[in-house]
């Protein structure tokens, strides 16, 4: 409206008369540039809410667990070669099991053993995980182990509570895909897949990107638009002509949570599709960088998963295998 307004006024003068008039001319003379509002489907609303929800959540465990991390390398830094995810409600238990170096060496071998067994963690035996932790510790000042461990418990209490929600978030995420997902009878005798199912078969889509799509892209899905989706998804590159110059960059004015959900498709689909790993590995050999030519790659994805969308077919991993 912003544009079109500038037909009326270039000095930049604002009312709702005006704004009215504008809006009627664009309707009666640019009918193209408008489409109407459709009503979102409940289920669809719930899982926006619940997926920005589930978002929040991992950024606030993020937050927390890196202030665990910081903690831990004050005093007792051997605990940080276990796992990479700090957050693990396993390496909770095992710090409250042993919070310091002297506690560590002073803990059985059969409790260790007990917690693995407790949370189901195979990669580690107690014996391999006490010479960790039994590593020669730092020599710190006094009290700081006090203090930090005092710092650790207020954030272990938070995280636990945060994995808890974050575990009931991807349970209502799960539950509204799954309401949005399975098969619709179109006429008699003939069974169509509803989006959800179509989507969630594509190689590299998780719960998590699969509720982002579904949530934030649901208009653009709906009428299978895949210039708005490139659009929206940030993979469509803006051009810049003007004479002799011609260069082309990345777009920045997309929505953010599509362009980080695509993101980790392209990236996940690079690992376990071929095709996808193949056009990643020829775009990286012409000298494209990492972001663009997962771009590329999601540019791919999103035209697949609009062809799927319109023959309301399913992903087979076969009908790319030419033997």
């Amino acid at each position: 409206m912003d544009r079109f307004r500038d037909r009326y006024t270039m000095a930049g003068a604002k009312d709702d008369s005006r704004d009215a008039l504008v809006m009627a001319s664009a309707l009666r003379t640019d009918p193209h540039c408008l489409r109407k509002l459709a009503v979102t489907d409940p289920t669809v609303v719930e899982l926006r809410e619940w997926s920005r929800i589930a978002e929040d959540l991992g950024g606030e465990r993020t937050g927390l667990t890196n202030r665990l991390r910081q903690q831990l390398w004050r005093y007792f830094p051997a605990f940080l070669d276990l796992d990479a995810d700090l957050g693990a409600p396993w390496l909770l238990e095992l710090w409250q099991a042993a919070p310091t170096p002297d506690k560590a060496r002073r803990i059985r071998q059969a409790s260790v053993a007990a917690i693995l067994k407790r949370n189901r963690i195979r990669r580690f035996d107690a014996a391999q995980l006490l010479e960790i932790l039994r590593q020669p510790p730092l020599t710190v000042a006094a009290g700081t182990a006090e203090a930090a461990r005092a710092h650790i418990v207020t954030l272990i209490a938070r995280i636990r509570l945060i994995n808890r929600q974050l575990a009931d978030a991807h349970h209502q995420l799960d539950t509204l895909t799954a309401r949005l997902g399975g098969a619709e009878e179109a006429e008699p005798g003939q069974i169509k897949q509803r989006d959800a199912d179509i989507l969630a078969s594509l190689p590299g889509i998780g719960r998590i990107v699969l509720a982002t799509l579904l949530a934030e892209a649901t208009d653009a899905l709906q009428r299978r638009d895949y210039p708005a989706l490139r659009t929206l998804t940030g993979v469509a590159p803006v051009t810049k002509r003007s004479g002799r110059s011609h260069f082309v960059v990345r777009r920045h004015a997309c929505h953010r949570r599509l362009a980080n959900a695509v993101y980790h498709w392209a990236r996940i689909a690079t690992q376990h599709d071929r095709t996808s790993r193949a056009k990643y590995a020829a775009l990286r050999a012409r000298g494209h960088s990492h972001g663009r030519a997962l771009r590329s790659v999601a540019d791919r994805l999103l035209n697949v998963a609009c062809s799927m969308l319109k023959t309301r077919t399913i992903f087979r991993p076969a009908f790319d295998n030419p033997n």
